[in-house]
């Protein structure tokens, strides 16, 4: 996999298809670009969204809190976006909240924190529930809110020397924005020992309790990143968003007659669709779906 000239914890995914699989690399800033504090390079329908503050290991501000929620809404606007890639340049993922920006919070009144937090828990539901599926691709640091963004995303690989932290309880704060996403993805019970304890823990601990699904030594991250790419890019991109909201829809409970005649109702409406007539009929003729780019469909 062709790799640019960037930090060694920083590759990642070109998106580009071949025998199988989305290769991808890491974008680099373009002059004139829209973001300060981002980089969103479009790939072969794959968007890379890059935390670009590496000299504060991608730690958050309200500038990065407003550019990454814009940059997200259009990419989800975009039907030609299939998926989006979360990583970080440098040597972390994210390190939380940045300092100087904590320490002008502490000077706003109750007004200002709740915009302020408002803001970021905006941030946090746009990427949760981006209609695209999302991967966070994680090295180094990835610490408070670094660690939200993780539990957000719907796929999460880490590398093995990745380091994780539910930090707040250190600065006498609470997880609450992030809260929702992380309870979710590891269940109350680890979320009452890592929220209180505020500890830090190695990847091999976030995969035990569900922050991540796979971990893998760095130079192997991007190719494992490649092959999931590559089965995303396969799958109708209709399907995707309603199994999303699938997920969303059912996972409360309970499982009343509500909820079996919902799930009926949506399934019902997915097969009459464009894109589940055309699933079907592709199946049945053995060919490829209209959706999958042509560098992946059956020769």
């Amino acid at each position: 996999m062709a790799k640019t000239k960037t930090p060694a914890t920083n590759h990642a995914p070109r998106a580009a298809a071949s025998a199988g699989t989305a290769a991808y690399s890491s974008p680099a800033r373009q002059p004139g670009a829209l973001y300060e504090t981002i980089a969103v390079d479009v790939r072969e329908s794959v968007a890379l969204v890059v935390l670009s503050r590496p000299d504060v290991h991608n730690a958050f501000n309200a500038v990065l809190i407003a550019e990454l929620t814009r940059a997200l809404r259009a990419l989800d606007g975009n039907p030609s976006i299939r998926a989006v890639v979360l990583l970080g340049e440098g040597k972390s993922f994210c390190a939380g909240a940045d300092l100087n920006w904590m320490t002008e919070m502490a000077r706003y009144g109750i007004a200002e924190n709740l915009a302020d937090a408002n803001a970021l828990a905006t941030m946090l539901k746009t990427l949760y529930r981006l209609s695209k599926p999302t991967i966070a691709r994680v090295h180094g640091a990835a610490f408070g809110g670094g660690a939200g963004l993780v539990a957000c995303c719907d796929i999460a690989f880490a590398a093995q020397d990745a380091t994780f932290s539910f930090s707040e309880a250190k600065l006498g704060l609470i997880p609450a924005t992030i809260g929702p996403y992380v309870v979710e993805a590891i269940g109350a019970r680890h979320a009452r020992r890592y929220f209180l304890s505020a500890e830090r823990f190695a990847a091999a601990e976030a995969l035990r309790i569900g922050l991540v699904h796979e971990i893998y030594p760095l130079e192997e991250l991007d190719a494992r990143i490649n092959e999931v790419l590559a089965s995303l890019l396969l799958a109708g991109p209709r399907a995707q968003d309603e199994a999303k909201a699938l997920i969303r829809a059912v996972r409360p409970g309970p499982i009343d007659d509500a909820m079996v005649a919902d799930t009926a109702a949506r399934i019902a409406g997915v097969r009459g669709s464009e894109e589940g007539k055309e699933g079907v009929a592709a199946f049945l003729r053995k060919r490829s779906p209209a959706w999958v780019p042509q560098s992946l469909r059956k020769k």
